[in-house]
């Protein structure tokens, strides 16, 4: 996520910067509730989690670093990095894939940097990303909505799946796992279905975008356009990257309905509304000026639809982003505002 903040490597109060990480979590309740609502509380489990494997790894590397522990631990961005990888994270997953992908978020994308403020990459997404290709089956199996399943996730049964790989009840997830719809739409058009038979015949797509996802998306978007209300984070990477998600997939769609999912799928589907408001703002990997966020966002938005659409993976935005970190200080480079009174050759 990014928020308003002077040039890197932005640095802030404590208390500036604890204040703002609580609206970010603060603003993912809304979608955190609805989680729980059509998947069960599978999702408080990873929370649980990835913030204690956070809070202890942030511990041991500021110890190691010598670096005091209160402040730092108190500034609530470990706990938000935790948060926004389990929201990223299949419930029910084992609980050591949450604590690989934390490690790596903490240890290897944050403190091997030098600390928060330092980082190039975003931590979140490269513990994700690690984890996705480490592990694909384990990433990429998702619980269907509690409606579809006809099984009702208890948080004793979600917490039992997580350490011992059964349910309460002795069922195993697999058993009751299946693809999410971006995962289910992609493989059914490789075997040569088209759109409208594939959504026709399977009950995990919904009204518009996936049964659940799309209501997920759409509180991911109301707590995004709090942030901006509040001025927690700018507006130009979220548009940015949504309105070039849906142009592009817009084009598409319009050659050929029946091969290229519609706009309103792309953009209420999988991580497009976290990925835009929570993940693409991150303050110190993205640009900085407001010419480089809206070029940022555009090349995520395009960079989601190709993977989505003809990458081996059925989501995009963990690799998008992790793409234009590494574009972002070029981005600065070319769009610094120039210097009223000064010539290009100044």
């Amino acid at each position: 996520m990014q928020l308003n903040t002077p040039s890197s490597p932005h640095i802030h109060s404590g208390d500036q910067l604890s204040q703002l990480m609580q609206r970010v979590l603060w603003a993912l309740l809304p979608a955190i509730t609805l989680y729980v609502v059509f998947f069960g509380w599978g999702i408080i489990v990873n929370i649980l989690i990835a913030v204690l494997a956070a809070l202890t790894f942030e511990a041991i590397a500021l110890r190691l670093r010598k670096r005091p522990l209160g402040s730092n631990l108190g500034d609530f961005s470990a706990v938000l990095t935790a948060v926004l990888l389990a929201l990223a994270l299949p419930p029910l997953a084992p609980w050591w894939l949450l604590v690989v992908a934390v490690f790596f978020a903490i240890v290897f994308a944050k403190h091997l940097y030098g600390g928060l403020g330092f980082n190039p990459f975003n931590p979140a997404m490269i513990g994700y990303v690690v984890v996705l290709i480490s592990f694909p089956r384990e990433v990429t199996t998702w619980l269907p909505p509690e409606a579809i399943s006809g099984e009702s996730i208890s948080f004793v049964g979600a917490l039992s799946a997580t350490l011992t790989g059964t349910l309460a009840n002795g069922i195993n997830p697999d058993a009751i796992s299946m693809a999410t719809p971006l995962d289910h739409l992609k493989t059914q058009l490789t075997q040569n279905h088209v759109i409208s038979e594939i959504i026709h015949d399977n009950t995990i797509f919904g009204q518009l975008a996936g049964s659940g996802w799309e209501w997920i998306n759409l509180a991911f978007l109301v707590g995004g356009c709090w942030l901006i209300y509040k001025k927690v984070i700018h507006w130009h990477i979220p548009v940015a990257m949504l309105a070039s998600l849906a142009l592009i997939a817009g084009v598409f769609w319009l050659i050929d309905s029946e091969r290229y999912a519609s706009p309103l799928f792309h953009l209420l589907s999988g991580g497009a509304m976290l990925g835009a408001f929570f993940i693409a703002t991150d303050p110190v990997t993205a640009s900085t000026t407001n010419r480089g966020r809206i070029l940022f966002g555009i090349g995520i938005g395009i960079l989601v639809y190709i993977i989505r659409s003809w990458g081996g993976y059925p989501e995009g935005v963990a690799f998008a982003v992790l793409l234009m970190n590494m574009l972002a200080p070029t981005l600065d480079y070319y769009t610094q505002p120039r210097v009223f009174g000064r010539g290009r050759n100044s």
